[in-house]
């Protein structure tokens, strides 16, 4: 037995270490001091008398024996957190889950997921970060992020990428605007007015412009916004036709605040994943992944609380 010479939070800042690049890095993802890692990680290097990282001006990496040591230490890591989840002690899990969403999981169904997500962890604290989704990828990929729930494309297969569901997109208008427009009209009449979509480095943006150069149609009348919650106002304002995700304006359209258009054309669905680095994720991380389709898909069941 090993007793207490080797703590959990000497292998914990060991693994946060390798995962974030920095000490710290580490430290900002653990809430602590990077003198408080430094120590750590001395004290964990001076009992197995081993050397575990190279500190590079800057930079970490892993020595030949840490390499060795590394997926042992998350072994016991992950052991100490599966014993819990037995014992049913999830109020024992007091990690930071750094979170990376879209705008529209924040305007949607964001809050149903912290909910459940309080229920499971009751002490489990959220560090959010609401982009758009290649910055989001960008940020898991450095080791910045323990779960993303985004959209394609992705720079990497590496990670664990379970889908959630999609998000399907909808034209809308004010009830004035829509007045002036058929029921059905066609997707040329809409570029008679101004359309209002959001971010232009989007998957739908991409076919919005593909399709409206295909047809002639004149490309400068659509109006990116980088925050769908600016986007929305505009249409409700009458400013324009909106391209907008279902979800987000289904209250609106509920209401009468907004009136739908069916034009015959619209870019594919959002298809939305939750991905995390299989290699280093906790079992509560693993677990939000699932949370995260339960929430995504029972607000997609009861649109309309």
């Amino acid at each position: 037995m090993i007793k207490s010479q080797i703590t959990l939070k000497q292998l914990e800042a060991f693994a946060f270490v390798v995962d974030t690049g920095t000490f710290r890095a580490a430290a900002a993802a653990l809430g602590t001091t990077q003198p408080n890692i430094s120590a750590r990680i001395a004290a964990l290097e001076s009992t197995l008398n081993v050397v575990l990282l190279i500190r590079d001006s800057g930079s970490v990496r892993l020595t030949a024996k840490g390499e060795k040591l590394l997926q042992k230490a998350r072994d016991v890591l992950w052991a100490g957190e599966a014993l819990l989840e037995e014992a049913a002690r999830q109020d024992l899990i007091e990690e930071t889950l750094r979170l990376g969403v879209t705008e529209l999981v924040a305007c949607t169904w964001l809050q149903d997921f912290l909910r459940l997500i309080k229920e499971a962890y009751p002490n489990l604290r959220i560090q959010l970060e609401v982009d758009i989704s290649t910055a989001i990828d960008a940020r898991l990929m450095e080791g910045q992020l323990d779960l993303a729930l985004q959209t394609e494309p992705f720079k990497s297969a590496s990670f664990a990428s379970e889908p959630l569901g999609q998000e399907a997109y909808c034209w809308v208008a004010s009830a004035e605007l829509s007045s002036a427009l058929d029921a059905a009209a066609g997707i040329e009449e809409l570029f008679d007015a101004t359309i209002l979509t959001h971010a232009k480095h989007t998957q739908a943006c991409a076919s919005l412009h593909q399709m409206a150069a295909d047809r002639g149609l004149p490309r400068d009348r659509i109006v990116h916004s980088s925050a769908l919650s600016a986007c929305l106002p505009m249409v409700l304002e009458g400013m324009g036709v909106g391209m907008l995700p279902e979800r987000l304006v289904e209250r609106e359209i509920a209401t009468g605040k907004l009136y739908q258009i069916q034009t015959g054309w619209l870019p594919d669905p959002l298809s939305f994943y939750a991905r995390y680095a299989q290699s280093r994720a906790g079992l509560y991380v693993k677990k939000a992944a699932q949370l995260a389709s339960l929430a995504m898909n029972a607000r997609a069941i009861n649109k309309i609380d």
